[in-house]
């Protein structure tokens, strides 16, 4: 049996928290995106892309895990003056 240290390192990350896979109106609320920025960046064909997974053909859902990655791959960070 092998270990999945990514899947030991989500699990202590994200003990405390309630779900996994959040609506369009969990993801307002808890990242502060609206739901038009979030239909824009679902549409975007660039690195502004936000990850999503369509169920059934029509409900967006957002994993955190992924969502909490991609916000960490476009940090802007601030240059010293």
């Amino acid at each position: 049996m092998s270990v999945n240290l990514e899947t030991i390192e989500f699990a202590k990350l994200y003990a405390n928290v309630g779900k996994r896979w959040l609506s369009p109106d969990d993801l307002a609320k808890e990242y502060g995106f609206s739901k038009s920025t979030q239909a824009k960046m679902r549409m975007a064909s660039n690195s502004s892309t936000i990850p999503f997974s369509k169920i059934n053909g029509k409900y967006i859902r957002y994993d955190r895990y992924a969502i909490d990655q991609w916000l960490e791959e476009h940090q802007v960070k601030g240059g010293v003056k």
